[in-house]
């Protein structure tokens, strides 16, 4: 497989991707903790289908310390013991952030308070951006048809 654009030598891609990582690494450097942070990433990249995220986050989460089990369960989340209630809340956000259009209403309340139950507004405010964030990369991931399995460590980190 072969991206339809090579957003790596693409002036305008460059800009974009940038400014994107920019506000990654606000997220990063956050209070929010690392871990949960990749595992969103990966709960919405395993939504979106962004296979070239997955395998990025997957290895970068692995690489960070985080066990395989774990990272296997993730899709399953809601039966798995492996994940604590706040990993759990945040999960559930990313879920809801990530199908956004097909809910009602957005966010349900419940969801929210049950994040807002783990995390303070600064993890929070972390933590919805986080999402936003990933989203955006995975739809352009997936627009542009970016192949996987060939990402290394620290590559775009």
């Amino acid at each position: 497989m072969e991206a339809r654009l090579n957003v790596f030598a693409n002036p305008i891609s460059g800009k974009v991707i940038k400014h994107l990582g920019a506000a990654g690494r606000a997220v990063s450097e956050s209070a929010l903790p690392a871990s949960t942070q990749e595992l969103v990433k990966i709960r919405a990249s395993q939504i979106n289908g962004c296979a070239f995220c997955l395998d990025m986050h997957t290895k970068e989460a692995v690489h960070a310390g985080e066990t395989h089990q774990r990272l296997h369960l993730v899709a399953g989340w809601r039966e798995a013991t492996v994940f604590t209630d706040a990993e759990r809340a945040a999960l559930e956000l990313a879920e809801e952030g990530t199908r956004v259009a097909d809910a009602n209403g957005g966010v349900p309340d419940e969801v929210w308070a049950n994040a807002a139950k783990h995390y303070d507004e600064e993890q929070l405010l972390a933590l919805v951006t986080l999402i936003a964030l990933i989203n955006a990369y995975n739809r352009m991931n997936v627009m542009l048809q970016l192949p996987a399995g060939d990402y290394q460590v620290g590559q775009l980190v």
